[in-house]
């Protein structure tokens, strides 16, 4: 009998190698691997190893070695048929009728792998083109690096309404084909069908065997109805079963990397760029079921990473609700929330991979997620409110299925809710609220007047340093002000353009904390890179390109006195010997600022006294670096300027 290869692909989605092997084999988790005894030898040490992520298992004492269908055909002594009405049976799927009419919907569900595939060597062409320029400007306006548009096969739709049509009617593709893929718009109000996507970057959307089953369009145009426009539901597509990059997370997961979730495709690219392969996003929808179940084949833990604002938080509220059924002994969530105002390729952009991994760093297990949300909103003064909360965490872990998990889970949230309604006097910690990128303390436990202790103790420092930390620019990243020290450097490569010849790879190269800074850089870059060589052009220049008010926001962040290197006029020995200092005080200012944020998590992990000095030691050469731009010693002297010793 033969069986589609759809349907045999469902029950290895469904059934992981482990349980399958487990209900036969005593298995333990040993790392990424579960390891028992050889169901085919008698042995004493386990040689016996499952791989869930591999959808294989391996006997090193027998040399045997294969999937869950080998697995059950040699351990049970039956035919691959047998098999798989077994574990269809354990799956709880009905085995599919094996008709002439099947086989033929198989045979067609190939071909239409072929039309997909030709569809997205169409779109990749279409970039690479003349007619893709505008898409190209688009990824290079999100820092989406050509090999990244390679590995991710990004391609583009041109506005032509009928172009995609005509190049697969071309390779002898059905107009019927077209339409089964969801490339084509067909309906019997249309008379002719048309190309669903139209002048839009591609994204294309592949199963986790690598084939492309459906596409993801960005409009370029603003007036467009939809930004963002999936292919619908066909034979080889089912958005709410599949993620974007599923292929190649499942892979990066297996060796070991954290497994993060997030939003879109652009916010996708832009981690595998900073250096986490196993990111994945939903499709244009809340996360499912059988999304959920995808990632836990993957990971144990899977890490979701939403947006710090309240949309961001009922996300993730809403992903609690959803794993709180299925979770089991080795199979949960983690949550980690984004600065308010960004999403991760806003995050990466502005602020690099050092503060992608302090916002993965500070996830949270789904428990205290839950405990969070029921207890946000505060307001438990009174015997009836404690007791509402009380009923309420009795019925939320009562969804749990798994009884050992369930049973842990409320003897967890009884000791916070003791700890919450214990006397003030004996509490020691109190709930913190999900806030932005920082679960920040709730009342007024750092209040000096509430607490004994010596001013300026490692907690009241920490207290400080906290709220100080959520407002930095560090953390507020594309909502904070344009730092005056890359105001200052940007203003000297505009008036004095011989910088910019002169050092183009340090200007190139340079750490910006603000997004606005690092694009008024690359534009200055590019003009000079297309030889307008004066003042007046590159501002000319970079009105063109709509940064205008940008370039007007650099000049008005210049204001002292000691800034004149960066304006017209200054000697070149002048402004050479400015620029090399304030470019060493830039790069030592973003050491600095990273050092900071390591010494506030180290205060805050552990308040000691030596945590305490070391933040101040840090904050101190901070502040040494402030307005330090232009101690040098005879600076001035070229440009007319008294000769001066600081």
């Amino acid at each position: 009998m033969r069986f589609p290869a759809s349907f045999l692909d469902d029950l290895r989605a469904r059934l992981p190698v482990s349980e399958v092997v487990g209900r036969r084999v005593k298995l333990k988790k040993a790392g990424r691997e579960w390891k028992g005894l050889s169901p085919f030898n008698k042995e004493k040490t386990p040689s016996f190893f499952v791989n869930d992520q591999k959808a294989a298992w391996f006997d090193f004492s027998s040399g045997k070695n294969g999937s869950i269908f080998d697995f059950v055909m040699m351990t049970e002594g039956v035919t691959f048929p047998e098999a798989v009405e077994r574990l269809a049976s354990l799956a709880g799927v009905p085995l599919p009728k094996v008709t002439p009419e099947a086989e033929e919907r198989e045979e067609r569900r190939k071909t239409l792998h072929d039309v997909m595939e030709l569809a997205a060597k169409f779109f990749e062409s279409t970039l690479a083109a003349r007619a893709g320029a505008k898409a190209r400007g688009y990824l290079a306006d999100r820092a989406i690096e050509p090999t990244m548009q390679l590995q991710f096969r990004i391609g583009y739709a041109p506005p032509d309404r009928f172009a995609l049509k005509e190049h697969l009617g071309s390779q002898g593709i059905p107009v019927a084909d077209m339409v089964e893929t969801g490339l084509l718009v067909a309906a019997d109000d249309i008379p002719v069908p048309y190309d669903r996507f139209r002048d839009r970057v591609m994204f294309p959307i592949t199963d986790l065997r690598g084939r492309v089953v459906a596409f993801g369009g960005r409009a370029l145009e603003k007036d467009v109805a939809a930004k963002y426009l999936n292919s619908p539901e066909t034979p080889l597509f089912h958005k709410g079963g599949m993620l974007y990059n599923a292929a190649l997370a499942r892979q990066a997961a297996h060796d070991g990397r954290p497994l993060v979730v997030v939003e879109g495709y652009v916010d996708v690219i832009a981690m595998v760029s900073a250096g986490y392969p196993a990111t994945v996003a939903p499709l244009g929808t809340a996360l499912t079921e059988d999304q959920l179940a995808l990632l836990w084949k993957m990971a144990d833990e899977p890490l979701l990473c939403f947006d710090g604002d309240g949309a961001g938080r009922r996300a993730a509220y809403r992903a609690v609700d959803l794993a709180l059924p299925h979770i089991k002994p080795s199979k949960s969530l983690k949550f980690a929330s984004l600065p308010e105002g960004q999403d991760p390729d806003d995050l990466v952009r502005s602020s690099g991979r050092e503060a992608v991994a302090d916002v993965l760093a500070s996830a949270r297990p789904l428990a205290e997620m839950l405990w969070l949300r029921e207890t946000e909103a505060g307001g438990f003064d009174t015997p009836e409110r404690r007791a509402a909360l009380d009923q309420r965490i009795g019925e939320v872990t009562a969804v749990i299925a798994d009884p050992s998990v369930r049973k842990y889970y409320r003897q967890d949230l009884e000791a916070r809710i003791a700890k919450l309604f214990a006397p003030a006097e004996r509490r020691e910690a109190v709930p913190r609220r999900f806030e932005g990128s920082q679960f920040r303390d709730r009342g007024d436990r750092w209040s000096a007047g509430k607490r004994s202790g010596r001013s300026g103790s490692p907690r009241e420092v920490l207290g400080a340093s906290s709220a100080r930390l959520a407002t930095s620019q560090i953390v507020r990243g594309a909502r904070s002000s344009l730092p005056s020290r890359e105001a200052l450097i940007l203003l000297a490569a505009i008036n004095h353009l011989w910088l910019v010849d002169a050092h183009a790879e340090d200007l190139a190269e340079l750490e910006f904390r603000h997004p606005d800074g690092d694009r008024l850089r690359r534009a200055i870059l590019d003009a000079a890179a297309n030889h307008l060589l004066t003042t007046s052009a590159i501002r000319d220049a970079l009105g063109a390109l709509g940064l205008g008010t940008l370039l007007a926001r650099v000049e008005a962040a210049v204001t002292h006195t000691s800034d004149w290197p960066a304006r017209p006029g200054a000697a070149e020995e002048d402004v050479a010997r400015w620029w090399t200092h304030v470019v060493s005080l830039h790069r030592k200012s973003r050491t600095l600022h990273r050092e900071l944020k390591d010494a506030e998590q180290a205060l805050g992990a552990e308040t000691s006294e030596e945590n305490l000095a070391w933040l101040r030691d840090v904050q101190t050469r901070l502040a040494a670096l402030d307005g330090a731009e232009a101690l040098i010693d005879g600076f001035g002297v070229s440009s007319g300027r008294p000769a001066k010793s600081f």
